[in-house]
């Protein structure tokens, strides 16, 4: 199993146990996410020591404040460390609105045009936003891979079904109770657009949840999601593994 999406640096825990645990959970890949230019430092200096992590490089919708071409200039330099797969996580996020919208959207674009320049896929975020992040996706990053982390925008999975480079990542939000339209849209992905991710150190998923999210916990959601498909475990893992190699290229 792999973890298409968490925090390391954001892990209270010793990360040798961190990554141990999660080895011995049969997770042996995961993509920790950069938010901010210190925050994807500390990210890469984390994939330099542990060969089973990778890393996204981006600036978080809440981290945008004014965001200029010294801070795209920033990330690119971040994004050709070699243990860099991926450009994000960028979007929008009207929930929080702590950082201008203005400035969210001048970040979106311009993560959008260094994915396209680095041929890496695009990982977004997008809270109280769907119209906006969907819009500017679609019209700004066609030909992109897209990776819509912990997808949460289930009354609209049809018309992101309907771009074919859009790959939908269900977080352990999916597992909770009062969340079925999130089972529901996972029933429907076709299988080479799945992943599942943690959000670690956030979103522990339904047997942990209340305890702080860890890359081994990634098997709990995995299980939910292959227990409302229909698949078994082993199925759904083959096929998530498969489909983060050929994104990640890892």
């Amino acid at each position: 199993m792999i973890d298409s999406h968490c925090h390391l640096d954001h892990v209270e825990r010793p990360l040798p146990d961190v990554i141990a645990d999660a080895d011995a959970a049969g997770v042996k890949r995961v993509l920790s996410i950069g938010m901010d230019g210190s925050s994807c430092r500390a990210t890469l200096q984390i994939a330099e020591n542990f060969p089973q992590v990778y890393v996204a490089v981006g600036r978080h919708p809440n981290a945008a404040t004014d965001f200029d071409d010294a801070d795209a200039s920033e990330l690119a330099a971040l994004a050709a460390h070699e243990r860099c797969v991926a450009i994000g996580e960028t979007g929008l996020d009207y929930y929080r609105d702590t950082s201008p919208r203005a400035d969210q959207h001048r970040a979106f674009r311009s993560q959008i045009e260094l994915a396209h320049e680095t041929s890496r896929p695009l990982v977004i975020h997008t809270r109280a936003a769907d119209d906006d992040t969907i819009a500017t996706l679609s019209e700004h990053a066609q030909r992109l891979t897209v990776i819509l982390h912990c997808f949460s925008m289930a009354s609209r999975v049809d018309e992101c079904l309907e771009q074919p480079g859009w790959l939908f990542s269900f977080a352990g939000n999916v597992t909770y109770p009062k969340a079925p339209e999130l089972r529901e849209a996972a029933r429907r992905i076709p299988p080479d657009r799945l992943l599942v991710e943690t959000d670690s150190p956030y979103l522990a998923p339904q047997p942990v949840r209340g305890k702080p999210n860890e890359p081994r916990f990634v098997v709990d959601t995995a299980r939910l999601v292959a227990q409302e498909r229909g698949e078994s475990y082993e199925e759904l893992e083959r096929r998530i593994e498969e489909n983060a190699a050929r994104v990640f290229g890892w």
